[in-house]
């Protein structure tokens, strides 16, 4: 083999190597894109649906079953876009003893189904698309839930509250938590419907 197909064949060899190595490092445009936010001790994929995600939260145990025994898997798994106001398992644990596990129960389906789509709105509002409607309202934004009530979100103590028809506030702890069919904003109390 002549010295100059050699130094071709390496010259190759050195940039197949270099490339492949560039590859490897690089990370793609769809890797680049997908900002995760850790929930519950999971990392939440942009590129996976509400359900998805939710089901990978320790913190959100309660209300995965919860929206299985409400027969709302494929509703949230569905293209929307939703706003989810999703209230952690401590959440639920503040309600009154046996709530939920009565809420549970076959029997109770609807009104479970009404709880939690009273979490649900129907867009995808982003946090600072929260505070801009809120500013142009006075410092609040009242907002229609999938279930038929309203929901108003407002500035208190330095961060947001969601407040539910009976004036129980529930505290946004993690905002812009992105889905391929919304947003979901943490909660840490249920809101409930009248």
């Amino acid at each position: 083999m002549s010295k100059s197909v050699r130094a071709t064949l390496l010259g190759a060899s050195a940039l197949a190597a270099a490339l492949s190595f560039s590859a490897i490092a690089t990370p793609t445009l769809a890797e680049k894109m997908e900002k995760t936010v850790m929930v519950g001790g999971a990392e939440m994929f942009p590129s996976k649906n509400i359900v998805q995600n939710a089901s990978h939260s320790k913190d959100h145990t309660t209300l995965v079953a919860a929206v299985k025994a409400a027969g709302l898997v494929d509703t949230l798994s569905g293209k929307g876009p939703f706003t989810v106001f999703a209230p952690t398992n401590e959440a639920f644990e503040k309600l009154p003893k046996d709530t939920v596990p009565t809420l549970l129960k076959p029997e109770n389906k609807d009104k479970l189904a009404g709880i939690l789509t009273y979490h649900v709105v129907a867009g995808k509002m982003s946090a600072a698309d929260l505070a801009a409607k809120a500013k142009e309202n006075g410092g609040k934004v009242e907002l229609k839930t999938v279930a038929g009530g309203t929901i108003t979100v407002m500035g208190e103590g330095g961060g947001w509250v969601v407040v539910d028809a009976k004036g129980g506030k529930a505290k946004i702890t993690i905002a812009d938590v992105n889905q391929s069919n919304g947003v979901i904003h943490v909660i840490d109390s249920v809101a409930m419907p009248n």
